[in-house]
């Protein structure tokens, strides 16, 4: 008998989506992402993009400027969780409840992760360019890793997909890029220009190790063939995953039935995501996939 869900366990249904394995990787990956931070980043004097970008010049200025001490606690992660809050009430009303479950235990842990690994005394690695290569790698995969469970960062990646899901056209990685030209604008005014060169080779390294890890970058070409009513499916991929798709009703050549064809374009991440919800819209639905696939025309990027 097929499992019938209300309005009423919205929440339990992201968990319900997202084993424990997926959660726990989520995990994982801030863990490697903070280790990466707080051991090579920081020591070195660098500074993140996006939202922990913004907590890590605050949390400098604070303690540089206001001469403010938090003994041997970095309060970066505890500020970015802060300036995350307002997002994450945009993610629940506006992105989904799905990315939003996702988006909370991957910024609590991050933040968690942050406030209690130390930061060494002294830098492991003396080479500012050593540290800056090695940190980029590991806090590389600790995103790639999360985003691979499905997990989000939080920040400026709520507000991409929020105007993604808005505006046509809208590009996140435009509004990545215009935050992070802010951020480092500002480094070279508060500090030296040397930083900003090696934040940015800290950028591209660690852009690099997100995109060898994360799915988000294969298109997926999708075929759906069920008997049930299609609306469902349609509506998911719609209103949750934000894709387009196409509907055909057909006959089953072997058994004469009435049947229904759906056909999109997803992320190969996206893909594994739906393909856990259509075990309580229709289990026995038919699910093609192709990876790799050419497109011409509007494809929107999602995180």
């Amino acid at each position: 008998m097929k499992k019938e869900r209300t309005g009423a366990d919205a929440a339990v249904r992201a968990f319900e989506k997202s084993d424990i394995s997926q959660v726990l990787i989520t995990i994982g990956g801030m863990l490697i992402y903070a280790i990466g931070i707080n051991n090579f980043i920081v020591p070195a004097g660098l500074y993140s993009g996006g939202v922990m970008g913004i907590s890590q010049i605050i949390r400098t200025i604070l303690v540089q400027y206001a001469h403010l001490s938090f003994g041997g606690t970095d309060i970066a992660g505890i500020i970015s969780l802060i300036l995350n809050l307002p997002l994450f009430v945009l993610a629940y009303m506006s992105v989904g409840r799905h990315f939003f479950w996702k988006t909370v235990i991957c910024v609590v842990s991050q933040s968690l992760f942050l406030t209690l690994i130390p930061i060494p005394a002294s830098p492991i690695v003396e080479d500012t360019i050593t540290a800056t290569l090695i940190g980029g790698i590991i806090v590389g995969a600790g995103i790639g890793v999360s985003l691979q469970s499905g997990g989000c960062s939080g920040g400026i990646d709520i507000l991409g997909m929020y105007f993604t899901k808005k505006y046509n056209g809208f590009s996140v990685g435009k509004l990545n890029l215009v935050i992070n030209l802010l951020i480092y604008a500002s480094c070279a005014l508060l500090f030296d220009i040397k930083v900003v060169i090696y934040c940015i080779i800290y950028a591209a390294v660690n852009t690099l190790m997100v995109d060898k890890t994360h799915t988000q970058n294969i298109r997926t070409a999708v075929i759906i063939i069920t008997k049930e009513d299609p609306d469902k499916i349609k509506h998911y991929i719609m209103d949750e995953l934000a894709r387009g798709v196409t509907h055909w009703d057909a006959i089953a050549g072997y058994t004469d039935e009435r049947s229904h064809i759906l056909f999109t374009v997803m992320s190969k991440h996206e893909l594994s995501v739906l393909k856990q919800e259509m075990k309580y819209i229709d289990p026995k639905a038919f699910v093609v996939s192709k990876d790799n696939v050419g497109i011409d025309g509007r494809f929107a990027k999602h995180l």
